[in-house]
């Protein structure tokens, strides 16, 4: 009977180990550097303050950069509150975080809200970092306040968040970083 609360307090410890142990936060230089979006087309409507890439669409701010097959761009609120909404199959997400660690994500959209400072992740959607993966119908990322959100997807589908540690990969991470602290240790002497 109490089996269903046992997997959902597991889970929320998991997220919470996550987020405290590997936090995901991006390079806060990146938000103040120019977005740059590549294409093989563009199409702008003035009136409605849109555009739209297609094929090979790249985005980059910084270390920031977003690989998609169609990206649209809405600009009705003014420069700095752009939204870009990038689909895919998937579309694919990186970026360098403050402490040099990569984060990489990937969904069928992506949606990008530069004023917020906040990715969402829709549709087969997935983000790990480091030794640590989440997995769901949806992830939110909200790059300023460094929290995540993760949820499941609808009766058609599992309907499960999974977050996956692997802590070998910790351990091997752990014997890296000690190994360079001696090097580092043994040039001073």
């Amino acid at each position: 009977m109490f089996k269903p609360f046992i997997p959902l307090a597991a889970s929320l410890y998991s997220l919470s180990v996550l987020l405290m142990s590997s936090p995901v936060w991006a390079d806060s230089s990146d938000f103040k550097k120019p977005i740059t979006v590549d294409a093989s087309s563009q199409f702008i409507d003035g009136k409605k303050k849109t555009s739209i890439f297609k094929e090979n669409v790249k985005i980059t701010q910084g270390s920031l950069v977003i690989d998609a097959d169609e990206v649209e761009v809405i600009a009705s609120k003014g420069e700095g509150q752009e939204i870009f909404i990038a689909r895919g199959n998937p579309a694919h997400y990186s970026q360098t975080l403050d402490d040099g660690a990569n984060v990489k994500a990937s969904a069928n959209e992506i949606r990008y809200e530069v004023a917020k400072q906040m990715i969402s992740l829709n549709g087969s959607a997935q983000i790990q970092q480091d030794t640590s993966m989440v997995q769901g119908d949806s992830i939110t990322y909200d790059m300023g306040k460094e929290q995540l959100l993760a949820t499941g997807g609808s009766e058609s589908s599992s309907g499960r968040v999974t977050t996956v540690f692997r802590p070998e990969a910790m351990e091997d991470k752990k014997q890296q970083d000690n190994s360079g602290n001696n090097d580092n240790n043994e040039e001073d002497n």
